[in-house]
Formats: C-alpha cells, sequence, structure tokens
C-alpha cells in the first residue's frame, strides 16, 4: 500500500487547467493532445487491445412503464460492462492518453481525484495492468491519517501511490509553482487530469456516440468533468441525434467546460447538447432520501442498482423530464451506464 505525505505550495496566478502541470511535468506533453490512432502500443510492448475491451458495449432495452405511459422507450448503453478493471466512461477516456503515454516514452501516469474517485481507481488499475508507475493526487489532507476507504484503498492495492493534499493546494493544482513542487516531488511524468477529460478523453468518447448512431433519438450521460459528453456529442449523427448531460456538482461550470473540451478536441462547439442541473442531489457524492428510494425501486424494477452517485441522478433526471413532457411519443432514449 502505498500512502504520500500532504504537500503545500505557494500562491500564482494560473488557468484553471492542467497546462501547467504538463508542461512542467513533461514539456511535449502539451503537443500530444492532438496525438493520432497510431497503433496502440503500451509501455509494456503491448497492444492496448490486449486488454480485451468489450466493444462495442451492450445497448440493451428494458421496459419501464413509467416511461411507457408517455410513448417512450429506454435503452440503456451498459459501458459498465467495457472492462471488470476499466469500466465505462474511464476505458474510453484513458484509452487515447495511455496511448500518447507510450509513445512518449512515459513510465509514469499522474492524476488527480477525491476520496471516491472511479478515475484514480481506473488509473490505478491501467497502471497495472499496463506497466505505469502511477500516482494519484488526492483532495483532502485529512484523509492521509484515516483509513482508507474501498476506492482508495483498491487504488493502493494496484500500485497507486497516494499524495494527499489539503483542499485549497488542490484548487491550485494547474498553478505553476504547485505544478513545480509536483515535478520535484514526482520527476518525469504524463499527467492525465482530474476525471480524465482533456482532449484525448473527449476524442475517445467521440466512440460512444458513433455506436450510438441509429440507435437512439436523444441519449443521456451523468456529468462529473464533461469529457464524456463533450465527446459523446460530437460521435451522434448530425441533425438526428441529442445528447442531454445531468452535471452531478453543483456550481454551473460545466456548460463552459464541455465547450471548452470540445474546442480543444474537435476545433468547436459540435452536437446537439444540452445540460439540465436539476439533479445533483447536494453535489458530488451526496444523496437524498429520494435519490436512494429510487435507487433501490429502478433495482427491484429491473436487477441493476445505480451507482448514486453518478446513473442514477441521470436515470432520475431522464424519468422526471419524461414526466413533464419533455420527449415525444415514439422517442427512443438511450441512457448511458457509465460504471
Amino acid at each position: 500500500m502505498h500512502r504520500g505525505r500532504p504537500f503545500s505550495g505557494a500562491s500564482s496566478a494560473a488557468r484553471g487547467t492542467c497546462e501547467a502541470i504538463a508542461a512542467v511535468c513533461d514539456p511535449r506533453a502539451a503537443d500530444l493532445t492532438r496525438a493520432g490512432d497510431n497503433d496502440e502500443v503500451t509501455a509494456t510492448g503491448l497492444p492496448l487491445d490486449a486488454l480485451r475491451p468489450r466493444l462495442p458495449s451492450p445497448l440493451v432495452a428494458i421496459e419501464d412503464a413509467r416511461l411507457a405511459r408517455h410513448g417512450v422507450r429506454l435503452l440503456l448503453k451498459r459501458d459498465d460492462l467495457i472492462h471488470p478493471d476499466l469500466p465505462g466512461n474511464k476505458w474510453r477516456k484513458l484509452r487515447l492518453n495511455l496511448q500518447a503515454a507510450a509513445d512518449a516514452g512515459h513510465d509514469t501516469l499522474l492524476t488527480f481525484g477525491g476520496a471516491y474517485s472511479n478515475h484514480l481507481r481506473a488509473t490505478a488499475a491501467a497502471g497495472r495492468l499496463l506497466g505505469f508507475t502511477t500516482i494519484g493526487v488526492v483532495r483532502g489532507d485529512e484523509l492521509a491519517r484515516r483509513p482508507l476507504n474501498d476506492s482508495l484503498a483498491r487504488a493502493a492495492a494496484d500500485g497507486m501511490r497516494l499524495a494527499f493534499v489539503d483542499r485549497t493546494t488542490y484548487r491550485r493544482k494547474a498553478e505553476p509553482d504547485v505544478a513545480e513542487e509536483l515535478r520535484e516531488r514526482f520527476g518525469r511524468c504524463y499527467v492525465v487530469p482530474e476525471g480524465g477529460s482533456n482532449a484525448l478523453a473527449a476524442q475517445g468518447c467521440a466512440e460512444l456516440g458513433r455506436e450510438l448512431r441509429g440507435e437512439a433519438d436523444v441519449v443521456a450521460v451523468a456529468c462529473g468533468t464533461g469529457g464524456t459528453l463533450a465527446g459523446l456529442a460530437a460521435g451522434l449523427a448530425p441533425g438526428g441525434q441529442r445528447a442531454i448531460g445531468f452535471p452531478v456538482l453543483k456550481g454551473g461550470f460545466l456548460g463552459a467546460a464541455v465547450q471548452r473540451l470540445q474546442e480543444d478536441a474537435f476545433g468547436g462547439r459540435t452536437g446537439d447538447w444540452t445540460l439540465d442541473e436539476r439533479f445533483h442531489h447536494g453535489g458530488y457524492a451526496r444523496t437524498t432520501p429520494g435519490l436512494d428510494a429510487f435507487a433501490a425501486d429502478f433495482a427491484v424494477r429491473h436487477g441493476l442498482v445505480p451507482d448514486r452517485v453518478y446513473v442514477a441522478k441521470m436515470l432520475h433526471g431522464l424519468l422526471t423530464l419524461a414526466d413533464e413532457g419533455a420527449f415525444s411519443p415514439g422517442t427512443r432514449l438511450a441512457a448511458v451506464v457509465t460504471g
């Protein structure tokens, strides 16, 4: 089990992106965001396809009386079944980043996340499977003095070195002085942003949209950092499909983040997408009695227990929109189960 000590950094003005960290950890990193689809060779010399992802992911129709009364059909896009260790949007977001890291000769990945981050866990698993050293910068230095929760314990078991930082420093993680301290502490590394969302992640998630062409009229996805929605919308059929993102965090910042990701990945805003910010249920990793009841009822009806951090919030939003008359009879809805 790998635990790191907390660290702090001095104040400095900077853009709220990971560009500063990437440039300090490896000056070439900024040139990697538009890497092409070359042969996918990993740090161990094995192709990424050796992981045998299940693609395209299954698309499963379910019967739900609450939607049927509105004449609406529901399909579940089971991205949670892509890979046992790298499920859902994590595989799609990491794939091209892993390729870029290997192409640049990196053997170490550094990334960021909170105490319950699926992204940290997935990055740690990718490191174990593909031969990368992994470092996770975790929000909250108080966590260093507590037993690891299941998510962080699993990341540590997969070999990830955990570095706990105070919340003020974490918010400033893109500033040059904090980035310099990371470089001094950990050396040369390939930086994957918080949540895995960058231009390469959005490009990887565009395949999700392409898999759904002709299958649904409206596609719904829960949103944390926006990379999945940015790519999904870009991959859907122009003029015939649209995407709805349901942010799981408060703050109203995600629209600008998704547009910025699309500009970086595709040269501009692309696809038909909107956000409905009403269903965060208090914020990230928070829940309400109403959400708990909805998730439990969905599990009884359909045999799938939706996680309350992401998927349950999206499904609750989708069914609420149907009750509000947002979808005309005959609409095919696809809900992405991101895992």
